[in-house]
């Protein structure tokens, strides 16, 4: 099964449409850009999820004693990882937090990196994300789909028990092939169920759920 991450979030109402919707992963930005949140204003947005729905958080530059830090202040579920890490940085905050990792890979091609078993097999996880220059996330780029499926079927075969996170240009429109073709294990949206940065455009988030819905009764 295909879960549901609507990411980027800044307002607690945006956070329960889509809980309510059936996403089973809601997250904040605590690194950089247009949906940057502080703390206490992430704390406000993830309070309003009801039981069962998974909170992320999205950290870059942070140190680990900081991100461990907030973590236990949010009651995270998810650490979602971008910029540098290593396998010893994931299983310490593993450690520390009990949360789950999700270390983040950003292509502009369809190459992973040659670190990206390690940190896959570290975590257990791992996000597949749209490399732009100056630009974290929430790009709205998509990956090269096609290009990425063989690499993908040696990751998974190297570890079987690897959980893919596909983010990078997902829509309403092209969620449906995108899991037909990689088959992530959570797909994760941002701009592309927006009416601008931050603020979350409810027919579009409606939209993107029930199409992952339909894809998996298809199966």
């Amino acid at each position: 099964m295909t879960a549901v991450k609507i990411c980027g979030i800044t307002r607690a109402e945006d956070a329960m449409f889509a809980a309510e919707c059936g996403a089973a992963y809601v997250g904040v930005i605590l690194a950089s850009g247009p949906r940057l949140l502080d703390v206490g204003r992430a704390g406000h947005v993830l309070r309003a999820l009801r039981h069962g729905v998974r909170r992320v958080a999205v950290f870059d530059a942070q140190s680990e004693a900081e991100i461990i830090a907030i973590a236990q202040a949010l009651s995270l579920d998810v650490i979602q990882l971008h910029g540098t890490t290593s396998s010893e940085a994931i299983a310490r905050l593993i450690a520390a937090t009990g949360c789950t990792v999700w270390p983040v890979i950003r292509l502009d091609g369809s190459t992973l990196p040659l670190d990206t078993e390690f940190l896959a097999a570290a975590a257990g996880w791992l996000v597949l994300d749209a490399k732009v220059p100056g630009q974290l996330g929430g790009t709205g780029v998509a990956l090269d789909w096609s290009g990425l499926v063989s690499q993908l079927a040696a990751l998974r075969n190297a570890i079987p028990s690897l959980r893919i996170v596909l983010a990078g240009g997902l829509r309403p429109s092209n969620v449906v092939e995108a899991i037909r073709l990689l088959a992530p294990d959570v797909v994760d949206v941002s701009s592309g169920v927006e009416i601008k940065p931050g603020v979350k455009n409810p027919e579009a988030v409606q939209q993107f759920v029930s199409a992952v819905h339909a894809a998996m009764e298809s199966r």
